[in-house]
């Protein structure tokens, strides 16, 4: 264990590493965790199957691989990998006008899908592309969760309210909903179902935060619509389902295929590694531990080459069975095992007692998780510290509303990289000088009673030195020489935040060197990275300057113009 800040840091294992460590402590939490998941993910990969196009058993098969091979491979202590709504519905999308009715060619394509989407994980793995989770900041982190919140809510208003609601996207299923919303299609008991598990969720959950809450009210609803017969009152149930093993089967593939599948298995990857980053830093955040972001590259390519192998569809993780796992106690990932055992034991042995299970109150049951993602508390510590910060976060939920998942994604990252560089752009430039009774060089304007020595004027720019901040890199230098009075003997530039340079910067330098030059003024430079010293020689602008210019450190670099001033 280590520390980051004044916390104690999880080291990153896999749940199979995480097991031959294990604190018995977590037992009985993983273990009603995992049973509590099994009860909720069954019905749910199965409706992520059908979404997708596919029989609905396959789902609980898929799940059960991919839940074992993420034990085995991923670095999540909570993440729960399997069949999730946007690679469902992103399946459904790419497919429908492939397989042109066709289901056969249509479960073809759709273990394609997933294994050519795997192999791109692999691909990233392979080339150790994990750190492009690094721009997935806090913000957009905080947003991207409470988008994905209201669209899980939004596809399961159909369920609870019984209105019939058709759409791809949050916003076609918005105005599918209000479109067919009258009394008379509306489904008072199904309501009253979803609404009343999402309710007890929400208040026993928090009451009796040690008891397999979730799960007593899962089997309630059951129990309650198996007696009531609520079936005949308009609260449709899941119905029986089949336990045939799915058979893998490749027959048909062109290479025509392989080539149409390779843009749309991209994008699937795309939204799948984003999905399992973010959710599992959200999970990690909360508990202390940390995620592989490379190694979870490689747990994405598996389970989906498993899943394609299975001949099911791609897959991701799902943030409510996570959640839900979560707030029932699990805390390893040997809760995963249990739901991935317990996912085949409900498929062979209890088929009849999910032919009652309510899809309403299956529809409370997601609501409930997704309420759980969305941190309030979170956002109102952005609005608090800075509030570009929390639009920041606005703006990260909205796009993932409004340009759905994938294109939400992609406009959030854009935006938290274009926050970046605005920063960067224009970083705290300052004037440095002795605070007396401080030790080192200090912003003049941080103490009073700051000193310079005659003549030297010593100026810092925090920020890399690249093409978005020459210019003003530039501007500030020469608004610094330009308004000293007197004019200085030297400029001293400590670069010590200069840590990376291109072309455009070394250029901005030059002239900058050119502009003392004409003001009979030196430039010198301090602290200057080895790495960028050596960029400062090919460029030219190092030897223009004079390697005898460049300085180790600030005392060196004063002693310097001491004694080329005569001054003791």
């Amino acid at each position: 264990m280590r520390v980051r800040g004044n916390r104690s840091v999880l080291p990153v294992q896999t749940g199979f590493q995480t097991l031959r460590h294990y604190e018995r402590r977590h037992l009985r939490g993983d273990l009603i965790g995992g049973l509590t998941v099994t009860a909720y993910l069954v019905p749910q990969v199965m409706a992520y199957s059908a979404l997708a196009g596919l029989p609905a058993q396959v789902g609980i098969w898929i799940i059960a691989l991919t839940l074992v091979a993420y034990f085995f491979i991923g670095t999540s202590r909570l993440l729960s990998s399997g069949p999730e709504s946007t690679t469902a519905l992103l399946t459904a999308a790419t497919l429908a006008p492939l397989a042109i009715g066709d289901s056969g060619r249509y479960a073809t394509l759709a273990a394609l899908l997933a294994l050519l989407s795997g192999l791109f994980a692999l691909l990233a793995w392979l080339l150790r592309l994990g750190f492009i989770g690094d721009a997935l900041s806090k913000p957009v982190l905080v947003g991207y969760m409470a988008g994905i919140a209201v669209i899980m809510i939004m596809s399961q208003i159909g369920k609870i309210t019984g209105i019939n609601v058709t759409g791809d996207s949050f916003v076609a299923d918005l105005q599918s909903f209000a479109k067919n919303l009258n009394w008379d299609s509306l489904s008072w008991a199904s309501l009253a179902m979803g609404l009343g598990v999402t309710i007890l969720l929400l208040t026993l959950g928090k009451r009796f935060p040690k008891l397999p809450v979730p799960l007593m009210v899962i089997g309630t609803a059951a129990l309650v619509t198996s007696i009531f017969d609520l079936g005949h009152h308009g609260v449709a149930t899941v119905g029986a389902i089949s336990t045939g093993i799915p058979t893998p089967s490749f027959t048909g593939v062109s290479s025509s295929d392989v080539s149409m599948m390779l843009l749309p298995a991209f994008g699937v990857f795309i939204v799948g590694y984003t999905d399992n980053l973010l959710t599992g830093r959200m999970f990690g955040d909360r508990h202390h531990h940390d995620i592989n972001p490379n190694r979870e590259l490689l747990a994405l390519g598996a389970t989906n080459i498993v899943a394609g192998i299975a001949h099911g569809l791609p897959v991701s993780s799902s943030a409510s069975r996570a959640s839900l796992g979560e707030t029932a106690g699990a805390r390893t990932q040997l809760y995963s095992l249990v739901a991935a055992i317990g996912a085949v034991v409900v498929l062979f042995g209890f088929g009849g007692v999910l032919a009652a299970f309510p899809i309403a109150a299956l529809g409370g049951v997601v609501a409930y998780a997704a309420l759980q993602l969305v941190d309030v508390a979170e956002f109102r510590r952005l609005w608090k510290f800075r509030s570009r910060e929390f639009l920041l976060a606005i703006s990260a939920t909205a796009a993932v509303l409004v340009f759905d998942i994938l294109w939400g994604i992609l406009f959030a990252v854009g935006l938290s990289i274009f926050e970046l560089l605005t920063r960067v752009a224009r970083p705290h430039a300052a004037v440095l000088g002795e605070a007396p009774g401080v030790a080192g060089w200090h912003d003049i304007s941080d103490y009073e009673h700051t000193v310079q020595i005659p003549g030297l004027l010593v100026f810092r720019y925090d920020s890399p030195l690249f093409f978005a901040n020459a210019m003003d890199f530039v501007r500030k230098c020469e608004f610094a020489v330009d308004q000293a009075d007197p004019t200085p003997n030297w400029l001293l530039l400590n670069m010590e935040a200069n840590t990376e340079v291109d072309i455009t910067g070394l250029d901005a330098l030059e002239r900058l060197r050119s502009h003392c030059a004409r003001a009979s003024v030196t430039l010198a430079l301090v602290r200057v990275k080895h790495e960028v010293e050596l960029d400062l020689v090919r460029h030219g602008v190092g030897t223009k300057i004079g390697l005898d210019r460049i300085y180790p450190t600030l005392p060196t670099a004063v002693a310097a113009y001491r004694a080329e001033m005569g001054m003791h």
